[in-house]
């Protein structure tokens, strides 16, 4: 199970790609120096709340959306509950088979 450090870092780093926006350019925008950034989007740092309040202005987005992790953070994210979807359904059809 993914920390919270790692979860939000993900989630900056995907509402980021969300607007092409590069790592580079975000941390430039927000005046951060791009390894801090990136120790932010790789759950190895925990921001600081200013500077959740600049990446959240950065994105134009509320604050509170940094923090919704209902949904997967990546495209392999994605992938991986796709394929867990599949062999679920599979799971069930032999199930079904077996009747």
């Amino acid at each position: 199970m993914e920390n919270l450090k790692t979860k939000l870092g993900k989630r900056i780093k995907s509402l980021r790609k969300s607007r092409n926006i590069t790592q580079e350019r975000l941390a430039e925008i927000i005046n951060m120096d791009i390894t801090s950034l990136s120790k932010i989007e790789t759950g190895r740092n925990y921001p600081q709340p200013e500077t959740l309040e600049k990446i959240s202005k950065a994105l134009n987005l509320d604050i509170s959306r940094m923090f919704t992790f209902k949904t997967p953070a990546t495209n392999q994210d994605y992938v991986e509950a796709i394929k867990q979807n599949i062999q679920a359904m599979e799971n069930d059809t032999q199930k079904l088979e077996m009747l």
